[in-house]
């Protein structure tokens, strides 16, 4: 077995918690702004770190009042906003456990996640949610809650009006300093791609200490009292999460925003200098970006600009750049990636990636436009980063090395193992499972992958999912699906052909790109979607992005044969998780009738 592990640079105390990070800042600097407000569009106000401390201890009691014991479960069932982070806080201040629910979670997936953590509380956004909550309740027949309360319409005045019946602050104080590294801060459950989601059992040494060894690292030259970001991925999601406590534990300023179509004017008037997202937004981006040159005319002068920022980031990765490649990109950085730059606030010069294969080539773009790229790799099992890639120490196509305090080893089958500070204390409510996957304080991860002599780490695909055809051959779908779905055209990929003849592919369109892109094409812009999904512009453009994927694999492990599905796969369809990845079973299940039709046809030459 081979194995990296990068030992801890800093020593944090066994009676450190969470909440001790807000305490530092208020220590160091109450002044300093923690958070922003948005209070009209355009408009951010700040939040110090005092006045967030005031309103999260005021809160703590409000919970206090209301009945809530120390060690208590909280759920939290909200889109990404402010009072997400102020609310987790005050849970954590009144010695109570968070358990986040995602908005846009089914009565039953509610159901479950409130048996199983027993939750006694809820925050909800708004009463639409407290709807679901209850309906839920009262389907599953479970015990009522002990309280709920909504964060829209000054909802929280409730929770702030309680205080004043709260425990002293003798009492509060300790409730809040209860709580050592080994203790439950969170339950979160996995997005659950197969089977029922399971409780991560995270510990407040899990972000505590996660947090003070990776801010030890290269990365707290990024995220530091200087530094901003706007999140807009979901705070249900172990990423967001960790990231919201680094901000804190750094002291840096965050945002927040919901709406990803609001995106780009947020981060416009917002200017972060750093951002974290999932490929897919990263990919929109440059979609998006290269759809408005060809609607300009400018498609010739994007294409040459995309390959220039690739090229020139190659040859920086190799050492030297050629004098006539510096000055092609010098050109380009004045007519093209400047204005890249300023879509995205214009001060932005690192990224953090995560959650799945970003791609090399897209990388590569990034990075050449000045836009450092950071690819890291983690499970809500690892409290998300166990690897991640530092200003320096960047390999393109690699998800960096092991944050210290952790390490990674590669099994003889090529399963990744992982363990270190960042690793759950186990399951909720599932010891049989938790000793079945953590052998000798390694967790099998379940994916598959190869570490180089430096540590850095390369994720190959999902040990599940690997497809094994009727000729058998083995075939890793991810490393197709990624480039395909790296095509502007192309929303979601899903490579199919377990015990079948040859590997084939349901493809599904952009329905934001799709309509420039036929007004492009010369299409009449009312062509009905049934239509374009076999129209021969569509097709031979698809089968042009298979045929570059293709050229990546042998021809035992191409795509032989495709069909473009009439719908997008939905998180509301049970085909994505919340997080955005793909349900295979569920896809494959409800488009059957098309994958038949796929092995039905005449084999393909």
């Amino acid at each position: 077995m081979k194995e990296y592990i990068t030992p801890p640079t800093v020593e944090v105390p066994r009676e450190t918690n969470i909440t001790d990070l807000l305490e530092q800042q208020v220590l160091s600097a109450p002044q300093r702004p923690l958070f922003a407000r948005q209070s009209a569009p355009g408009q951010w106000t700040d939040v110090t770190a005092s006045a967030f401390h005031d309103d999260v201890r005021t809160l703590a009691r409000g919970l206090a009042a209301a009945g809530l014991e120390a060690g208590d479960r909280v759920g939290i069932m909200s889109p990404t906003r402010y009072e997400w982070t102020l609310v987790d806080f005050a849970i954590w201040y009144a010695g109570a456990v968070t358990v986040p629910i995602y908005e846009t979670s089914s009565p039953s997936q509610v159901a479950w996640i409130v048996s199983d953590a027993n939750v006694r509380a809820v925050v909800c956004e708004t009463a639409r949610h407290r709807g679901v909550v209850d309906t839920a309740i009262r389907q599953e027949q479970l015990e009522p809650l002990l309280g709920g309360w909504l964060m829209e319409d000054e909802g929280l005045d409730e929770l702030r009006a309680l205080a004043a019946q709260g425990p002293d602050e003798t009492q509060m104080e300790s409730r809040r300093t209860a709580a050592n590294l080994p203790d439950l801060a969170t339950i979160i459950y996995t997005s659950g791609t197969t089977g029922k989601p399971k409780g991560c059992e995270l510990t407040h040494g899990n972000f505590a200490e996660l947090s003070l060894q990776t801010l030890s690292s290269g990365l707290g030259d990024i995220v530091h009292p200087n530094s901003s970001t706007v999140m807009f991925i979901p705070l249900a999601h172990v990423f967001a999460r960790f990231i919201s406590v680094l901000a804190v534990a750094a002291g840096a300023k965050v945002g927040h925003t919901a709406d990803v179509k609001q995106l780009v004017p947020d981060l416009q008037s917002f200017r972060p200098t750093f951002l974290l997202a999932v490929p897919r937004v990263f990919e929109k981006v440059y979609n998006s970006a290269k759809m408005k040159a060809d609607a300009g005319g400018k498609g010739k002068i994007f294409a040459a600009g995309t390959q220039t920022a690739i090229d020139f980031s190659k040859a920086q990765a190799e050492g030297r750049v050629p004098l006539v490649l510096r000055a092609k990109h010098a050109l380009f950085g004045k007519l093209l990636y400047g204005k890249i730059r300023d879509a995205m606030g214009g001060r932005v010069q690192h990224a953090v990636s995560g959650g799945g294969p970003l791609g090399a080539r897209l990388a590569h773009y990034f990075t050449g436009i000045g836009l450092s790229i950071m690819e890291g790799y983690g499970l809500t099992e690892t409290t998300a980063p166990v690897t991640v890639g530092r200003p320096g120490e960047i390999k393109i196509g690699t998800v960096g090395k092991p944050i210290p305090g952790n390490g990674i080893r590669i099994a003889d089958d090529g399963e990744i193992l992982a363990r270190g500070v960042c690793l759950m204390r186990g399951y909720h409510n599932r010891p049989d499972v938790t000793e079945q996957e953590i052998v000798d304080g390694w967790f099998h991860t379940g994916d598959i992958g190869s570490l180089d002599d430096e540590g850095y780490l390369t994720i190959t695909g999902r040990k599940k999912e690997i497809i094994v055809t009727a000729g058998g051959k083995n075939v890793i779908p991810a490393q197709l699906e990624d480039q395909i779905r790296a095509d502007a055209l192309v929303s979601q990929c899903v490579v199919v052909g377990d015990g079948r003849p040859f590997i084939a592919a349901l493809v599904t369109l952009d329905a934001e790109v799709l309509p420039g892109w036929i007004q492009q094409q010369g299409l009449p812009a009312d062509t009905p979607a049934e239509e374009l999904t076999t129209h021969p512009t569509v097709v031979d453009h698809i089968q042009k992005a298979i045929d570059r994927a293709n050229a990546s694999v042998s021809q035992a492990e191409s795509i032989r044969s495709f069909r473009i599905a009439p719908v997008d796969f939905t998180i509301e369809s049970g085909q994505l998780t919340p997080s955005l990845k793909l349900k295979r079973n569920v896809v494959l299940k409800d488009f059957e009738p098309l994958v038949e039709e796929l092995y039905s046809a005449p084999k393909p030459a």
